[in-house]
């Protein structure tokens, strides 16, 4: 069930009662949550239960546990909810100075490090009561962007990725070697050589979570020795210092990665593709007043840190 027809069927009380049972897995805890007396919420449980025809809860000795039902449940309500907030949350007319808007941003630690961190600096000078939240995406969340992008405000992530939504470019970056600085198996540059005998670590790895430039090497002909994989771009050199290990990073990251110590950072043997980073919504965020100003200040954020990296 969507969350369209969830709240198409239930009145907006009973959509934050169910989701509180679900979050507290206890009819006390959730009643104290809502400020609700516990018949109350016991009946709103029942009217659940009928509506579902599933127990939501089911009692296992002292304790409730969620029905396997009610687990698939959890991520609809969510969404549904937060779907609900942001109706009544909209305005006909919006003062950036005066609000406390919260947006949500799905990214990595690579672009709330460069653009993520611009924005907030932009926005504190012209909104200082707009609060942005930045929460890493996982593979799934980008193979669900369509979904998720329907209770968050947007997601930074470079092109090859998401597909059939707006978008707005924001700043180019490419890709360089990174080594130990004692590595002496490696020159100024990679050569294939080492690509194909040195030992990797890798930012992501698997069918849809990979770097264009880790892609490339495969589609070369090259399949990485991968000795670890980090889910992150500021942790990988870490796994490379003092090690005979290889890896990429993008150049916009150099100034913070360099400070590690310890690394080296070379060329590449063949021509990376460039990286384009963009900012991606939900079609029905086009139009808010509020949503259009955020991606404004994301423009004017892409600007800076792309003269940053050309200074």
């Amino acid at each position: 069930m969507t969350d369209h027809a969830l709240l198409s069927r239930l009145d907006l009380n009973l959509l934050v009662a169910l989701d509180a049972l679900l979050t507290e897995r206890s009819v006390t805890r959730a009643a104290e949550r809502l400020h609700l007396s516990q018949p109350a919420l016991s009946a709103s449980l029942a009217r659940l239960r009928t509506h579902f025809n599933d127990p939501i809860l089911a009692r296992r000795g002292n304790t409730y546990e969620l029905t396997p039902f009610a687990l698939r449940l959890t991520e609809h309500t969510t969404t549904a909810l937060d779907a609900a907030h942001r109706v009544f949350e909209s305005q006909a007319t919006w003062e950036p100075a005066e609000s406390t808007r919260e947006f949500l941003i799905y990214g990595s630690d690579y672009g709330f490090t460069t653009i993520g961190r611009t924005v907030s600096e932009l926005a504190k000078q012209r909104a200082p009561g707009v609060r942005f939240r930045f929460a890493l995406h996982t593979p799934l969340v980008v193979e669900d962007a369509a979904n998720r992008l329907r209770s968050a405000d947007a997601m930074v992530i470079p092109h090859g990725f998401l597909t059939e939504l707006p978008y707005v470019d924001l700043f180019p970056d490419r890709w360089v070697g990174v080594v130990a600085a004692d590595n002496a198996a490696v020159g100024d540059a990679l050569t294939m050589d080492n690509i194909k005998t040195l030992p990797w670590a890798l930012h992501y790895q698997s069918r849809s979570a990979f770097t264009s430039a880790e892609r490339q090497v495969q589609q070369l002909g090259v399949e990485p020795h991968v000795e670890v994989v980090v889910e992150s771009f500021l942790s990988l050199p870490l796994f490379i210092a003092g090690t005979d290990r290889i890896g990429f990073v993008q150049t916009a990251l150099l100034p913070i990665l360099t400070k590690i110590g310890g690394l080296r950072v070379v060329g590449l043997p063949f021509e990376p593709t460039p990286l384009t980073n963009a900012l991606w919504w939900h079609p029905a965020h086009g139009r808010d007043p509020e949503h259009a100003w955020m991606r404004e200040l994301f423009v004017e954020a892409g600007r800076i840190v792309a003269e940053r990296a050309a200074a």
